[in-house]
Order: structure tokens, then C-alpha cells, then sequence
């Protein structure tokens, strides 16, 4: 089985509930993880946005929470993974907030595609804050395999 990433808040392709951006809780949805392949060492977790700040005129991909160093056994993520406990030795990454911090969706305008893309590494990764760049740099040459779930939003969705 490939490595996979699921959800039980949003349908692959679907909108992501209001419960997980800016206009409410903020807080991160579930995800489930299958088909760690042997050998894995640890997982890395990017949320990221390539329609910031306007979906028809992009003009960069904007990070809404970075992890790594999840452990390789890992099958889910629950709702509001940081206040309920992310595993030992799993570190949080600098959003483009400027925050080691989930930052859900929150789109200026239109609907936006939001990216969560896991991977699964050979290595440990070092226990320090990363950004996106820094944190895609240090994977280099170490992933086994990767999955992505996409979910839309829009302000003003339910």
C-alpha cells in the first residue's frame, strides 16, 4: 500500500470545514496516515497554500504549519494536534506567520486550494524550528515516499 494521507473533517478535493481557519476555531483538522514504508525513520508534515494571495493571480505559496520528526509508526494526527499533544520529538516549524504555530486556511479573497503534503524519511531530522525552505532542504535525499490531500476554502464557507 502506497502512503497515504486522509482526513475525516474534508473529502480529498473538498472543502475544508470553517472549524479549521481563521473564522473560528483555527485549530488543525484530523488526519489519518496508511502505508508508512519500511525503513522510515520519520514523518515531516508541510500545510501550504500556492494560491496566496489571489487565486487568479498567485504570487506565491504561503506555509500554514510545518512538522517533523513525527515518528514513522505514527496512524493519525487528532483535531487540534498541538494543544491535545503532538507526539515526543516532534517539532514545529516557522510558518509564514512567523510563528511555530498551526495557522489555518484564510484566504484575502477567492477560494483557495490548501496542500497537506506528508512525507516519510530515512533520517531524523534535527530537533530545531524549521521553515518550509530549510525544512525541504534538510529532506533532500532522504524521502522514501509522499502523499498529499488537497482541500479547498473560501471565506464564508460552512
Amino acid at each position: 500500500m502506497p502512503l497515504a494521507l486522509t482526513s475525516p473533517a474534508f473529502e480529498p478535493g473538498g472543502k475544508i470545514p470553517s472549524k479549521y481557519t481563521c473564522e473560528d476555531e483555527d485549530i488543525s483538522p484530523p488526519l489519518a496516515i496508511a502505508g508508512v514504508p519500511d525503513g522510515a525513520k520519520s514523518l515531516a508534515l508541510i500545510v501550504d497554500d500556492p494560491d496566496a494571495p489571489d487565486p487568479k493571480a498567485p504570487k506565491r505559496v504561503w506555509a500554514h504549519w510545518i512538522v517533523h520528526n513525527l515518528p514513522a509508526d505514527l496512524k493519525s494526527l487528532p483535531e487540534d494536534a498541538e494543544a491535545r499533544g503532538l507526539p515526543g520529538g516532534a517539532v514545529v516549524g516557522v510558518t509564514d506567520k512567523n510563528e511555530a504555530a498551526y495557522h489555518g486556511p484564510c484566504p484575502p479573497i477567492g477560494r483557495h486550494r490548501y496542500f497537506y503534503k506528508l512525507y516519510a524519511l530515512d533520517t531524523m531530522l534535527p530537533a530545531e524550528a524549521m521553515t518550509k525552505a530549510e525544512l525541504e532542504a534538510a529532506m533532500k535525499g532522504h524521502i522514501l515516499a509522499s502523499a498529499e490531500l488537497i482541500g479547498t476554502y473560501h471565506k464564508g464557507d460552512p
